[in-house]
């Protein structure tokens, strides 16, 4: 079938005449697509298909694709494939069980045409929200059942957040499979997301009524260039599409599908927001629990007044004691009837979590509320019968322990999840930063505006002009095309000054514009915005496990078994005593036996231990630190960074844009040979034009503004040949037929250019002001110097000098001249400089200090120190801006004002001060708790711990482990540095 109505221009082919008009409402070129005849395809959703996209060229014509086609139709296990012969782009779907995407790919390269833009990479990631964890025991569980499916590589599970994130091999398993896995083993599963964090789009399409609707839109969407998956809903006519933001976008597809529309069925495409999974999740939990609480109060409640209220006042409960039969009285039977469906009913879900955790040969608190709830039940049901059935029997049942047990236990979770949503309220703060609307405007060839439209930001696309009016918020991020304005940027970089922004300045999503109207170019849409890295940065930190919680891991895996074997011990401590005499009768209650009073003790043991609490000590204050940090504009990339950074004693700083402003300008320039100054400059922009480095720019820029100046008539730019980069030298290169150099002494000589007396005594005159001289050399000679200055930061002298507070020690180290680099250092307050090092050298060094046994910080830019970034203990990447995605940093500092610096050292101190808070709040709990429980104080002081007040302080310890890490979200900043210059985001 050939389909004439498809537009083929791409958004990557607009250039920049695609900001003119948006791609909706442009007129519709048609080309031509093949697709094969709908019925040989069947959609068919319950079938495991992989899908595989790459391009291949030589094709002439559609005969070529044609044949190619029949070929891989041929093959065992290819399901359908499509092959475009305009845009050489080939769809197969095919079974893993049966082919591999490799041998299709041989067997087209077979048939004579070659492959390009294979996909050589087979792992998948996807993140799956985990229901019914308790514990850290739970949480390695779900990691022990999602590593033992067959192609899984890895599997991270994180208990407070409440997520997997899972690496496996699409030709082994997929998603449904690990999901049940993780069902398997007693816990629910939601998929969040498959695949790398890509751009998506959710649409609601009209029209999609049949399977083969289905699988003709799902085969022309994957042939479509810039689309990688498509996934249907054909029930709920949902249409998810994850493409390349460079190269379509959300608008495009949508146009697409409504021109793909083919006799009598038209598509009608609209947006479709999908809801928020995690608030929805955690709202039907927080529902979840309370009802179950309130239903158990609904029994426990009268149960309470019947066996511990009324009987006390004689008037009112002498009517309990009527005997139904035989000594059953009427109490007894009405706590029975009311206890029973708190036991089996509301605590079903005990029953159930302790039946999965033995099954998998584990233990949690299930168990253990199990046991004991059961315990108290089955007893006081023994002691009901024996009083149905016995004249003279007398005994007292325990059916308010039971009840009063899992009611106090329900309340404790549902302020347990209450208190959980808290710890992640700063990532839903960043998420919603972003509005849900923006002004798209259509400019004509000169650039005026020809209409302007309102529509959702999940519909922007690259290279889309928008409106930004005062007061409103900007919905992604761009450059500032036309207009000025001050723009608050303080929720994504905690910097609280307003930042002027003009004509080619970034604007990040999310923040605020104040005053002024600005037209934005869109340079980063969907998952690629600065706030959609962030709250990945912060999710994944949120999910890494930190290395001080392998203590809670140790001690969780025999926690449950141990608190078991102690109540049983607790039990036959106080039962074999009674029984042979060896304690006074009168420790005895009058309404209680040996057996009686043991058990009590017994099953106050098995539910005053909390393994919950140790769980959570760690991840929920990784939680709420990383999320307050990342408030602050510093993203802390886990709690093993966290760690390492509390224990940090030295901190490498780089010069040049880490204690320096970075904007180097050249202050004066001198020639020492007879070139004209004309000519001196022309070399100089010529060998600098293709470097990189700040330095080389402010060279060029002075260079260009000084042949300005001299009023000489503008030539054609030289450009040099042979062109190489000496790191940490210089450049060199061919300028017509001179060899030019450009860089410090070291560079000359190594090249063996002599550096006279004149030049030595104007380089130590400049480098005794912190100056760095870049020395140019024409043909083995110096021909002239420039002198570059960079301004130490306001701000650098107040960090260094709080760090040394702190008692941790600052030095530099930077590729500049000894001289420039300790007028710097002595500038600043730092004692040790190392100098004249390369990037390389910069990592040995801090090698070199680290087996001295120091912990080492490192803080940069993240470009050219990405080698010491990753040899430090932990790397700081400062200045990222925009920039948030820095691999080789352990803590991005988005801002470049180094009291960033001094915040997440003491944020990561503060933090493991909560941790060990924490740990000493759930273990000193257990440790205290569980002796109380025993009876230990009982022989001294008459103190008894009842099962349902055991319940109650279990609960309550996690819940003040929870508060005490949602203090951290009162964290304030040690520095507060306020200056015009530190403030502005480079």
């Amino acid at each position: 079938m050939n389909l004439n109505s498809v537009n083929g221009e791409m958004e990557g082919e607009r250039g920049g005449d695609g900001l003119k008009e948006p791609l909706l409402l442009q007129h519709v070129n048609g080309v031509a697509i093949d697709i094969p005849p709908q019925q040989q395809f069947s959609y068919d959703g319950s079938k495991k298909l992989r899908t595989v996209k790459f391009k291949i060229r030589e094709i002439k014509c559609a005969s070529c694709a044609t044949s190619i086609e029949s070929v891989l139709s041929n093959l065992n296990g290819v399901e359908s494939a499509v092959v475009s012969p305009l845009e050489g782009q080939a769809v197969v779907k095919f079974i893993p069980g049966l082919i591999t995407a490799k041998q299709i790919k041989e067997t087209v390269e077979e048939a004579g045409f070659p492959v390009d833009d294979f996909p050589e990479q087979d792992i998948a990631v996807c993140r799956l929200r985990i229901k019914g964890m308790m514990c850290t025991s739970c949480s390695e569980s779900v990691e022990r059942a999602i590593e033992m499916v067959d192609g899984v590589k890895k599997a991270v599970v994180g208990v407070a957040l409440e997520e997997a994130k899972v690496h496996f091999d699409p030709n082994l398993t997929d998603t449904d499979h690990i999901v049940e896995a993780i069902e398997d083993a007693g816990f629910g599963a939601d998929l969040i997301s498959s695949g790398k964090d890509v751009n998506k789009v959710h649409l609601k399409l009209e029209g999609l009524n049949s399977s083969e609707d289905a699988t003709f839109v799902q085969n022309f969407l994957e042939s479509t260039q810039g689309v990688s998956q498509v996934e249907i809903d054909l029930a709920e006519h949902k249409v998810t599409v994850s493409y390349d933001p460079n190269l379509t976008g959300p608008r495009s597809i949508i146009q697409y599908l409504e021109e793909a529309s083919h006799g009598p069925n038209i598509y009608h495409a609209s947006l479709y927001t999908p809801p928020k999974r995690r608030e929805t999740e955690r709202l039907k939990e927080t529902q979840m629990y309370r009802n179950q609480f309130f239903i158990s109060c609904l029994f426990s409640v009268p149960v309470l007044l019947f066996s511990m209220v009324l009987p006390m006042i004689p008037t009112y409960g002498n009517w309990l004691d009527y005997k139904v039969h035989s000594m059953l009285t009427i109490g007894m039977l009405l706590r029975w009837i009311l206890c029973t469906p708190v036991q089996f009913l509301v605590g079903r879900r005990f029953y159930v979590g302790a039946y999965h955790a033995l099954r998998r040969r584990s233990a949690n608190m299930d168990v253990l509320v199990a046991l004991g709830t059961n315990a108290a039940y089955f007893y006081s049901v023994y002691i009901a019968v024996k009083a149905l059935t016995s004249k003279t029997f007398e005994g007292q049942d325990f059916f308010e322990t039971s009840a009063m047990l899992i009611s106090f236990i329900l309340l404790g979770k549902y302020l347990e999840v209450v208190a959980k949503g808290k710890t992640s309220d700063a990532l839903a703060k960043l998420t919603d930063l972003a509005p849900d609307t923006a002004h798209l405007l259509t400019l004509d060839g000169e650039g005026n505006i020809i209409s302007e439209m309102d529509i959702s930001t999940q519909l922007m696309q690259k290279n889309d002009i928008i409106k930004i009016l005062p007061g409103e918020k900007v919905p992604v991020d761009g450059v500032v095309t036309d207009g000025q304005s001050y723009v608050n940027e303080s929720m994504i970089t905690g910097e609280a000054k307003p930042i002027a922004k003009g004509p080619g300045d970034k604007v990040i999503g999310g923040t605020m514009n104040e005053n002024g109207c600005l037209l934005v170019k869109a340079t980063h849409v969907g998952s690629e915005t600065a706030l959609s890295q962030i709250v990945q940065l912060v999710e994944a930190a949120q999910l890494a496990r930190a290395p001080v919680q392998k203590l809670a891991d140790q001690i969780s895996r025999f926690f449950v078994p141990m608190v078991v074997a102690a109540a049983f011990i607790t039990w036959l401590g106080w039962f074999i005593p009674g029984v042979a005499g060896l304690y006074p009768k009168h420790w005895i209650p009058k309404v209680m036996d040996e057996f009686e009073l043991a058990l009590q003790f017994g099953i106050s043991v098995l539910v005053v231990a909390c393994p919950c609490a140790l769980g959570l000590a760690t991840p929920t204050a990784v939680m709420v630190a990383t999320g307050k940090g990342a408030s602050l504009g510093v993203l802390i990339k886990g709690g093993n960074a966290l760690e390492k950074a509390h224990k940090v004693k030295t901190v490498v700083f780089d010069k040049t844009g880490t204690l320096t402003v970075g904007k180097p300008e050249v202050v004066s320039a001198v020639l020492f040979s007879h070139f004209s100054m004309e000519e001196f400059c022309d070399m100089a922009t010529a060998a600098e034009a293709n470097s990189e480095h700040p330095i080389a720019k402010a060279v060029v820029e002075h260079a260009k503004k000084l042949r300005q100046k001299l009023g000489s008539p503008t030539e054609h730019a030289s450009e040099a040949k042979d062109f190489e980069v000496h790191t940490g030298a210089g450049v060199s290169g061919k300028v017509g037929d001179r060899t030019v150099l450009v860089g410090n002494k070291r560079l000359m000589m190594a090249f063996h250019v002599p550096v006279g007396p004149e030049v030595d005594d104007y380089m130590m005159k400049n480098e005794q002001l912190a100056r760095t001289c870049v020395l140019v050399a024409i043909d083995g000679r110096v021909a002239g110097a420039f002198a570059v200055t960079d301004p130490v930061k306001p701000e650098a002298q107040i960090v260094v000098s709080c760090l040394r507070s702190m008692e941790i020690s600052s030095i530099m180290v930077t590729g500049d001249n000894w001289a420039t680099a300790n007028a710097i250092a002595k500038e600043v307050g730092i004692g040790k400089v190392f100098a004249e090092t390369d990037p390389v050298g910069k990592a040995n060094k801090i090698k070199e200090l680290q087996l001295k046994g120091m912990t080492v910080a490192m803080v940069g830019d993240g470009i050219n120190d990405s080698p010491a970034l990753v040899a430090a203990d932990v790397g700081m990447a400062i200045g990222a801006g925009t920039d948030v995605a820095i691999e080789a940093a352990d803590i991005v500092l988005i801002k470049s004002n180094l009291e960033d610096v001094v915040t997440a050292i003491d944020l990561s101190r503060k933090t493991i001060s909560r941790i060990r808070l924490n740990y000493v709040w759930a273990l000193g709990y257990n440790v205290l708790a569980m002796p109380i429980a025993a009876g230990i104080l009982y022989p001294f002081t008459g103190i008894r711990l009842p099962p349902w007040l055991a319940g109650a302080c279990m609960a309550a310890s996690s819940l003040s482990v929870l508060c005490s890490s949602l203090l951290l979200q009162s964290y304030k900043k040690p520095l507060h540095i306020k200056d015009s210059k530190a403030s502005s985001l480079d």
